[in-house]
C-alpha cells in the first residue's frame, strides 16, 4: 500500500527558488535604493560643511544632485513595489493550492481530530503571513545595511561618539534579544487561540437556524466570550511584553541621545581639533540611523519569529503523526461488479487531542534561557477509545440491495466509513470483488464507491455545476434523468432560472430534503456499481421520501445498494437486512424474516409506526 505523493520535504525555499531571478532584481533595486540614502546622508553632510562655511553657491549645486537621487531613488522603488506586488501573490497562490491538496489527502479520522480553524488558518492566513514577513526581512536588512554605512561614517568622522553609541547599541541589542526569546513563545500561544475563535466563528455562521430554533445565542455567547478572552490574555501577554522592553530601549536611546549631545558639547568646548562643529552637525543629524539600527534588528527578528511560526504551522499539514493521510494501493479493478466482504474486520474509535507542549518558564541569563529552543511540535494525547467492531465478517453480493439498522451506536456508519475507505480497519480486510481495499488505486476505489451522507454540503454553484461536479462530461438528457430519479424535477421546475439557479453556500438557500435530494442526484448520476446511502432519505418528507425509495428500487439489479436507514419503513423491500447491536450482526434475512421471527427489529418499526 502507497500514500499518495506529496511534495517532497517542503519548505518556503521551494516556492521561492521559483522566482529566484524577481527575487534577485528586487533585492538589486531595493540595494540601489539603499545606495541613495547613502549619498544622500553623506551629501546632505556636505551641504552642511558648505552652509557653514559660507559656500551657498556649491551647497545649492549640491542639493540639485540631492534631488536627483531622490528621483531616482523613487524610480527604484516603484520596481520594487511592483516586484513585490506581482510575485508575492504567486508564491502565496502556489503556497494556498499546495496545501489544499494535501488537505485533501488527509484522512477522515484527521478531520475529526482536528476542528476548522485548524485549516483555515494554515491553508489560508498563514502563507500571507510569511509572505509578508519574508519581504519584511529583505527590506529591514536592507536598512540595517544603510544604517551601518552611516554609522561607520559617522565613527569615522569622530572615534569617542562612535564608541559611546556602539556601547548604546549593545545594550539595545541584548534587550532586544530577550524580547525576541519571550515573544517566540508568546506568537505561537496568541495563533493556536486565534485558530479556536475562527473555528467557533465558522460553527457559528453554518448553523445561526439552529442556534435561533434551540435559544442557544446565550450559551454560544459565554463560550464566544471564553475564546475571545483568552486570545485577549495571550495577544495581551505578548504585546505588553514587547511593551516593556520597548520602552527600555526606547528609553535607553532617548538617554543615550542626550549623553550623545552632552559628550559633543564638551569635547568642542575643550578644543574644535577634538571635534569640529561641522562634524557635530553631521552626527546630530543622522543620529537616526543609529536608532534605525537597534530597530531594524529587532524588526528583523520579529519577522523571523512570524516566519517561524507560520512556517512551522503551514507544513506540519505534511507531518503524519498529527495529520495522517490517506493511503492507496496500486491495483486496479477492470471491470468491478460491486461484491463487498468484510473478513474478521476490527475497529476502534479513538479520540486524540492535540496541544502545545508545556514549558517551564526560564529564568533570565540562566544557561537554559540562551538555550536554543527544540523544535516546536504539537503533543498528541489519547482522549478514549471505543472498540466498534471486533472480528466482524459478511458478505454483500454484487447488484443486491441490502441495508444496515440498529439502534444509534450499534455501528451501521462506521461499517459505511470503512466500506469507502474512510476509516481504515485495525485488523482484518475489506475486500472489493475480492480484492483487499486497502491495496486498491485511488481512482478504482472513487469511481467504484459513491456515498450519499446524512448531511451532504452542496457547493457554491448553480444546481447544474454541482451534478457535473459527479460527471463533467454529463450530457443535459443524463441531467435531467438524475433529476427526475431524485424528486427533485417538481422543485426545479419552479425556480426561474432552473437547474442554472445558484444554491449559495452549503446550500444554504435549499431546504435540508431538497440538498439531500441534489445530493443523490449527483450520486446517480455518477453510476457507480457501488452507492451507499447513509440516512439519505432523513431530511424528506413522506412523498419525496417515496419517490426516492422508488428511484432507489429502480436501481435493483443495476448497482449494489448498501442503505443505512432509521426508519425501517424504508427498507421494506431490500434484498437482505443485517440487524446490528453493540457492534455485532445478531440477525440478518429480509424484512419479513426479520419481522417474524426478531423481537427488537419488530419493537423497532412498531415504535416507529405508532
Amino acid at each position: 500500500m502507497e500514500k499518495e505523493k506529496t511534495i517532497k520535504k517542503p519548505n518556503i525555499m521551494m516556492y521561492l527558488a521559483k522566482i529566484k531571478w524577481a527575487i534577485a532584481l528586487y533585492i538589486f533595486f531595493m540595494l540601489l535604493a539603499g545606495v541613495c540614502d547613502v549619498f544622500y546622508a553623506v551629501i546632505v553632510a556636505d551641504v552642511i560643511v558648505y552652509i557653514n562655511t559660507y559656500n551657498f553657491l556649491r551647497a545649492i549645486y549640491v542639493l540639485w544632485i540631492v534631488i536627483g537621487i531622490c528621483i531616482f531613488q523613487r524610480i527604484c522603488w516603484f520596481v520594487v513595489n511592483w516586484l513585490y506586488y506581482k510575485y508575492s501573490n504567486k508564491v502565496m497562490a502556489d503556497l494556498n493550492l499546495d496545501l489544499a491538496k494535501q488537505a485533501f489527502k488527509l484522512n477522515s479520522k484527521t478531520y475529526n481530530d482536528h476542528d476548522t480553524g485548524t485549516f483555515v488558518q494554515r491553508i489560508v492566513e498563514d502563507p500571507a503571513r510569511i509572505v509578508d514577513s519574508l519581504t519584511n526581512v529583505v527590506d529591514t536588512i536592507m536598512n540595517i545595511i544603510t544604517a551601518l554605512v552611516i554609522f561607520v561614517y559617522i565613527s569615522v568622522l569622530n572615534v569617542w561618539l562612535g564608541l559611546i553609541l556602539y556601547a548604546i547599541m549593545i545594550v539595545c541589542f541584548v534587550i532586544e534579544y530577550i524580547r525576541v526569546k519571550v515573544r517566540r513563545k508568546n506568537r505561537a500561544d496568541v495563533r493556536r487561540k486565534n485558530d479556536m475563535i475562527n473555528s467557533l466563528t465558522t460553527e457559528i455562521v453554518r448553523s445561526e437556524k439552529d442556534i435561533k430554533s434551540l435559544g442557544l445565542e446565550e450559551k454560544l455567547t459565554e463560550v464566544s466570550k471564553e475564546r475571545y478572552v483568552s486570545y485577549r490574555q495571550a495577544r495581551y501577554k505578548m504585546d505588553m511584553t514587547d511593551m516593556y522592553m520597548w520602552t527600555s530601549r526606547n528609553w535607553l536611546i532617548g538617554i543615550g541621545t542626550i549623553f550623545v549631545l552632552l559628550i559633543g558639547a564638551y569635547l568642542m568646548n575643550i578644543t574644535t581639533a577634538l571635534l569640529s562643529v561641522e562634524t557635530f552637525l553631521i552626527i546630530y543629524t543622522n543620529r537616526g540611523y543609529m536608532w534605525n539600527l537597534v530597530m531594524g534588528v529587532g524588526n528583523l527578528a520579529n519577522s523571523f519569529v512570524d516566519i517561524k511560526v507560520s512556517h512551522s504551522r503551514m507544513f506540519s499539514l505534511f507531518d503524519e503523526d498529527e495529520f495522517v493521510t490517506e493511503r492507496f494501493g496500486t491495483e486496479s479493478i477492470e471491470n468491478p461488479v460491486g461484491k463487498i466482504e468484510f473478513k474478521d474486520v476490527s475497529y476502534t474509535f479513538k479520540e486524540y487531542e492535540y496541544k502545545a507542549p508545556e514549558k517551564k518558564p526560564k529564568k533570565f541569563f540562566s544557561k537554559e534561557f540562551f538555550k536554543r529552543p527544540p523544535k516546536f511540535k504539537m503533543e498528541k494525547s489519547l482522549v478514549s477509545e471505543n472498540q466498534i467492531f471486533k472480528d466482524l465478517s459478511f458478505e454483500i453480493q454484487p447488484n443486491t440491495t441490502v441495508a444496515f439498522v440498529g439502534k444509534s451506536g450499534s455501528g451501521k456508519s462506521t461499517i459505511l466509513n470503512l466500506m469507502s475507505k474512510m476509516y481504515e480497519a485495525d485488523s482484518g480486510e475489506v475486500l472489493i470483488d475480492g480484492v483487499n481495499i486497502n491495496n486498491l488505486n485511488k481512482e478504482t476505489l472513487r469511481k467504484t464507491i459513491s456515498l450519499v451522507n446524512q448531511f451532504p454540503y452542496i457547493f457554491d454553484m448553480t444546481i447544474k455545476e454541482n451534478l457535473l461536479l459527479a460527471k463533467a462530461d454529463a450530457t443535459d438528457e443524463e441531467i435531467w434523468d438524475a433529476i427526475t430519479k431524485a424528486s427533485l424535477k417538481e422543485f426545479v421546475d419552479t425556480l426561474p432560472k432552473g437547474i442554472d439557479t445558484r444554491v449559495g453556500e452549503s446550500g444554504i438557500k435549499l431546504s435540508g430534503g431538497q440538498k439531500q435530494r441534489l445530493a443523490i442526484a449527483r450520486a446517480l448520476l455518477r453510476n457507480s456499481n457501488i452507492i451507499i446511502f447513509d440516512e439519505s432519505t432523513s431530511s424528506l418528507d413522506n412523498f419525496a421520501q417515496e419517490e426516492v425509495k422508488k428511484s432507489i428500487d429502480g436501481l435493483k439489479g443495476k448497482s449494489t445498494i448498501i442503505i443505512v436507514a432509521h426508519r425501517l419503513s424504508t427498507i421494506r423491500n431490500v434484498d437482505r437486512i443485517f440487524f446490528l447491536d453493540n457492534g455485532e450482526i445478531v440477525d440478518e434475512g429480509t424484512f419479513e424474516d426479520l419481522f417474524e421471527r426478531n423481537e427488537k427489529f419488530k419493537a423497532m418499526f412498531l415504535a416507529e409506526n405508532i
